[in-house]
């Protein structure tokens, strides 16, 4: 685990550090990743990270006049999700983010995290490698511009030097006459990795393709264009004929491998199939309703706290944080994540630790307002931050109407899941008032339960007056 815990500033103070620290060092934004990798000691080398959750000036979507689209480094997955500007010029995008992992995991992860991580099987590196999107790496000595298609060199391999910052993404929006979408293949509905992704654009004039676009994640070592199938498509219809010799263009452009998630076999099928799929729907026009027009994202009006001046943790550094509306200070292993210090030293057990990954939502909390998995949160983190649990949802020692209504609908049976989905539920209601079994299912996407079947759980949310 990391000896020093920073948490910046501006971005002058990260490439300092970067620059004085080198591989020794490690940015962390949501660190829906890292954790991860820290978890399972692959990270054994990293002496300090550098938390740029709060670094000022990082955190926009810009789209200039000539539909340019800037995304800075602290863009997470629901901000794009939920961007109505970004559906309408870049939605190959928007949909990749939807599908990224859950609501508590898309309020943390960073798409700059999604490219940085550099595995093929990442959903946004696909539609931005699709829209010829370019990072902007910065360093004490320069700012360099590299285009996506030059960053990557293999598996979690990219050009970025230990001492570098990317600071931001950006891409040409789709313009009038280009239409795109973005298709995976995963082994569950919600908190799965790719076994295959393809991005579809077309720039069409009138009935006939003036140009095509389609690359893929999961089939090689980074992401690939189909270059034949993309040529193939130029000045042609999209007639039936013209789609099934695409696909199986594209189907050969793919080099997978057989793992886990899948075969080498199965996967070259489903690259045929989705890519069918895409070029249909687009050759059609027929409208994508896979992104909800306003998508449940967890998060409330409650914005992090800026950093004025930087902070340094060591490991015995005391945490001076709000905890359901009460100042507290936690005297704890900073190398500890935010649900273990929360209930070994906050006495706060609530939240429970079912998979240490974020995959159970057992540990959801909300954190300067926005519900995410509090196992996946470095301690340090929580300084200056504003924090909410289970136990702070019902304030004098009364239930709330959630509590209730999961009482009365017997919603609970073992219970190790249920402060988790209430957790996500009071979130959901102050988003909507009367939410639809839908945007419950939305809502509940990163929570599991074991026992009961979901049917009960979602039928308390629709019960809560």
């Amino acid at each position: 685990m990391w000896k020093e815990y920073i948490s910046a500033s501006n971005v002058e103070e990260v490439v300092s550090i970067l620059a004085e620290k080198g591989d020794k060092a490690r940015i962390i934004a949501g660190g829906t990743d890292l954790m991860l990798e820290f978890e399972h000691g692959q990270r054994e080398n990293i002496e300090t990270l550098i938390d740029v959750s709060r670094t000022e000036g990082l955190d926009s979507i810009k789209i200039d006049s000539n539909g340019k689209v800037n995304l800075g480094a602290l863009v997470t997955h629901n901000m794009v999700a939920a961007d109505q500007n970004l559906r309408k010029i870049a939605f190959p995008l928007v949909r990749a983010c939807w599908e990224v992992g859950a609501p508590q995991i898309r309020n943390r992860g960073t798409v700059a995290g999604n490219v940085i991580t550099a595995s093929p099987a990442n959903d946004t590196i696909t539609p931005l490698m699709a829209l010829d999107a370019t990072v902007t790496l910065r360093s004490i000595h320069e700012e360099r511009v590299v285009k996506l298609s030059e960053f990557y060199t293999g598996v979690r391999k990219t050009v970025m030097r230990p001492d570098e910052m990317l600071v931001n993404i950006q891409f040409q929006g789709l313009k009038p006459t280009q239409r795109g979408t973005f298709i995976k293949s995963a082994l569950r509905k919600t908190q799965a990795i790719s076994v295959i992704n393809v991005c579809v654009i077309l720039n069409m004039d009138q009935d006939v393709i003036k140009n095509a676009v389609i690359t893929l994640g999961a089939v090689a070592p980074t992401i690939i264009h189909a270059s034949t199938a993309e040529r193939f498509l130029v000045g042609k219809k999209p007639t039936i004929e013209v789609i099934e010799e695409a696909a199986e263009m594209t189907r050969a452009a793919a080099t997978p491998i057989t793992d886990i998630r899948g075969s080498a076999e199965y996967r070259s099928l489903m690259v045929s199939v989705h890519t069918k799929r895409a070029l249909t729907q687009l050759a059609n026009n027929e409208p994508d309703t896979f992104v909800p027009e306003k998508p449940i994202v967890l998060a409330g009006s409650a914005q992090a706290t800026q950093i004025k001046t930087s902070l340094r943790h060591e490991h015995d550094t005391p945490i001076q944080t709000t905890i359901n509306g009460k100042p507290v200070t936690l005297h704890a292993d900073n190398t500890k994540t935010l649900l273990r210090v929360l209930r070994e030293e906050g006495n706060l057990i609530g939240s429970k630790e079912g998979c240490s990954e974020g995959e159970c939502g057992a540990c959801t909390i909300y954190l300067d307002g926005k519900a995410v998995m509090s196992c996946l949160v470095p301690a340090a983190r929580a300084h200056g931050a504003q924090i909410v649990t289970v136990e702070g949802i019902a304030p004098d020692g009364e239930l709330h109407p959630v509590q209730e209504a999961f009482i009365e609908s017997g919603a609970v049976q073992c219970g190790y899941c249920t402060p988790g989905f209430i957790m996500s539920a009071v979130k959901l209601l102050e988003e909507v008032e009367k939410p639809t079994k839908n945007q419950i299912e939305e809502a509940f996407a990163g929570n599991l339960c074991r026992c009961t079947g979901y049917y009960k759980i979602i039928e308390a949310v629709e019960k809560v007056k």
